[in-house]
């Protein structure tokens, strides 16, 4: 009885073993869970910073493996290697590369980074140097300095995932030659670019072979899926994307990050024409409300607009709560400017200067460039915010032409007074002279009037029949108060409480 039944023990485990039922026994186990985060764009502060959350996001939804759904020409090199590192420090989790397309330049070194690399057979990988606008306008190769920064990040890149470090360092240096190089005792086999086997101390030990064919000089490394693989660059290559939950035995289907509503909305906030008539429509409306105090439309307007602009930039990732700090000081500084200092110094000065510069740091990933990349971000975000207030000013010139028309604005234009007869007041004026003339005309130094509404320290007033808009000498005055004129500057009336 024994005999035939060790038989068929060995029977079971003979069939068991087949490639076919392990997959049907590996079905019936707990899969893992995966989550796949789209990358199809540009890498850019922008889309790095989003990446970056939707990554997060994955890990505290309790992800065992996060697949990055790459298809980009890659972007800023400073952002590329954010993104590495977040991958790299990432040991809760397994990060997979999908390259279905392109994974072009940055995208290759984000791929490099990732724990396992799976292809289709025609997408592409690699191509990873670094090149820079010049002066000319034409793109060259970056300075050594900088390219040495690069090629020592991939290499140890390479060397922390176990890949070719030569064909890794070959994405981003053109001049190296990379070639197979085999062990003549052990039959070991390894890529070794010609930079290092001029300084390897054991060249009678290895057998030098033909150059790699996608890594000769003046190229850079750049391989399908298929070769990839070959060439042990790349994990695996499956047939199509519906293959890929098998492959990675994730439970199907796999939970997509997708981009939101809001997502797409950042996006939009964050271009530069879009930053440009924020900026623009909320300096104007600030100044309307300014003239006029009160929550009216030039407020609520400028709210809407500076809100938008500052949420967009927290979400991303440029702007913190010092930016908001700094622009709300300078319309502190700017509204002490129309309301309690007399004239135009340094309080106005001042605010307007930290509003345009807390603009700039909010738009800047960092304010003290210490790249070419950077360095240019800078200059267009300076550039735009500058533009921006062109664009405010000469609003303001055209606008100031029908300023005294509009309620409360008047005070920021100096009109001249309409004369009248010798030893006369104001009051002398014909009935339809004075109906055209702004209330503010119609004012002389020691008029005595009523507070309509308190003075905080604007405010209007009523003399006679007419309501005045005024300022104080810088205290507050109930409703209901006699005050008297104590000057007139042009458009400013200002007043003070009688006792």
């Amino acid at each position: 009885m024994r005999h035939p039944a060790l038989i068929f023990i060995a029977l079971l485990f003979s069939i068991l073993s087949t490639p076919a039922l392990s997959q049907v026994i590996n079905r019936g186990k707990p899969a893992r869970t995966g989550i796949v985060i789209p990358l199809q764009e540009d890498i850019n502060p922008l889309s790095g910073e989003l990446l970056k959350q939707k990554f997060q996001q994955a890990i505290d939804a309790g992800a065992d493996v996060i697949v990055l759904d790459i298809n980009s020409p890659g972007g800023f090199t400073y952002v590329t290697f954010e993104l590495m590192d977040m991958v790299l420090d990432a040991k809760q989790v397994e990060t997979v590369a999908f390259i279905e397309k392109d994974a072009i330049s940055g995208a290759a070194l984000l791929s490099l980074a990732c724990d396992r690399i799976i292809m289709l057979p025609t997408a592409r990988i690699g191509d990873a140097g670094e090149i820079v606008m010049g002066e000319d306008g034409r793109f060259r190769y970056t300075e050594a300095k900088s390219r040495s920064v690069l090629a020592q990040k991939v290499r140890d890149t390479a060397e922390a995932r176990g890949r070719p470090i030569a064909l890794a360092e070959k994405m981003v240096d053109k001049d190296l030659v990379v070639f197979a190089a085999t062990n003549k005792k052990t039959g070991e086999k390894k890529y070794i670019s010609n930079k290092e086997w001029d300084s390897f101390d054991d060249q009678e030990a290895w057998e030098k072979g033909v150059p790699v064919r996608e890594a000769g000089k003046e190229m850079f490394f750049t391989v399908n899926g298929k070769r990839a693989v070959e060439l042990g660059f790349a994990d695996e290559v499956i047939g199509n994307r519906d293959e890929l939950a098998a492959a990675l035995n994730v439970r199907e289907p796999m939970q997509e990050i997708k981009r939101t509503w809001s997502d797409t909305f950042v996006f939009l906030l964050n271009t530069g024409f879009a930053t440009f008539v924020l900026i623009a429509i909320g300096l104007i409306a600030l100044v309307i409300e300014l003239s006029a105090p009160g929550i009216g439309v030039g407020g609520l307007t400028s709210l809407l607009c500076f809100s938008l602009f500052f949420w967009s930039r927290f979400l991303g990732g440029t702007s913190g709560w010092l930016e908001v700090l700094l622009f709300t000081m300078g319309l502190i500084f700017i509204a002490m400017e129309f309301f309690v200092i007399p004239g135009f110094g340094f309080a106005g000065i001042g605010g307007i200067l930290l509003v345009l510069v807390s603009l700039v740091m909010a738009s800047s990933r960092g304010f003290f460039p210490e790249t070419n990349e950077e360095f240019n971000g800078l200059g267009t975000d300076v550039l735009t915010v500058m533009s921006a207030f062109a664009c405010f000013l000469v609003s303001l010139f055209f606008l100031a032409r029908y300023i005294g028309e509009i309620p409360g604005l008047s005070r920021l234009t100096l009109k001249p007074g309409v004369a009248a007869p010798a030893g006369a007041g104001n009051s002398l004026l014909s009935g339809n002279q004075a109906e055209q003339l702004p209330a503010w005309q119609l004012v002389n130094v020691g008029d005595v009037g009523i507070t309509a509404s308190p003075l905080r320290p604007s405010g209007k007033i009523q003399i006679r029949d007419m309501m005045v808009d005024v300022v104080t000498e810088g205290d507050f005055i109930d409703t209901d108060c006699e005050v008297c004129v104590v000057n007139t500057q042009g458009a400013k009336v200002t007043v003070r409480k009688l006792s």
